[in-house]
């Protein structure tokens, strides 16, 4: 996944502990009889809708903790030690819920589109014409001639070899790891749509150049034009 905005964590961690340290520190103390109060209520107005917004079961009597840690100088963890909890655990959050978004898509579609096969490992094809099965790929050393299209969950096109009018050549070990497993089964004059889990596409890197997001669910379309097996010299 991409890295948050550089240091934007640390920016709402200073921010909170300026806006805490008043109401944690002295909460004993009336709040809004002079400016400084006042000013630091406001504040911590604003971490409080943020933090709702960001994690909602945060438990508040820790974040104060953490705090009157900060101002004792007795934190139990160092900045960069909490950055990298920090992001850790956030990108695994946000993963997982993806992951179970990506399952239930593409379950879904399965069950609900019959002409669509599911492998164990997740990619989702079909296949509406099966081609010559007497030039199948095999060896990851097989030159593929392949036209296809390329497009995100949202059918935005991400790149096209029809629009260029022109085909890719390739090596089959060259495809991404989802697209290997439909391409072996269509023949030389065959198609198939597919659609390729992240984990077997381009993952939690993306592809920027591609213009293609971490955990990205990607569809192919594809035309096999030929297919050449690998011959040792």
């Amino acid at each position: 996944m991409k890295r948050l905005m550089p240091y934007l964590w640390v920016a709402a961690a200073v921010l909170l502990i300026a806006a805490g340290a008043v109401s944690c520190r002295n909460s004993g103390r009336r709040l809004l009889t002079v400016e400084n109060d006042s000013l630091a209520y406001i504040i911590g107005m604003n971490v409080g809708h943020n933090l709702l917004q960001i994690d909602s079961t945060l438990d508040i009597d820790v974040v104060c903790a953490a705090i009157r840690d900060v101002y004792a100088g007795s934190a139990k963890m160092s900045m960069t030690e909490a950055r990298n909890y920090y992001l850790r655990q956030m990108n695994y959050s946000k993963y997982e819920k993806f992951k179970l978004y990506e399952e239930r898509f593409l379950s879904d579609l399965a069950k609900t589109n019959r002409s669509y096969v599911r492998t164990r490992t997740g990619v989702t094809y079909r296949i509406s014409e099966s081609g010559d099965q007497q030039t199948l790929a095999s060896n990851t050393r097989d030159t593929l001639v392949l036209r296809y299209r390329l497009s995100l969950q949202d059918g935005t096109t991400v790149e096209s070899s029809y629009e260029r009018a022109d085909t890719l050549r390739t090596a089959l070990a060259d495809l991404v790891k989802g697209l290997q497993e439909p391409v072996k089964m269509v023949g030389a004059g065959g198609h198939f749509d597919a659609w390729i889990p992240s984990d077997l596409a381009y993952g939690t890197d993306g592809n920027e150049e591609l213009g293609i997001a971490p955990n990205s669910t990607l569809f192919y379309e594809v035309d096999v034009l030929n297919v050449r097996p690998y011959r040792r010299r």
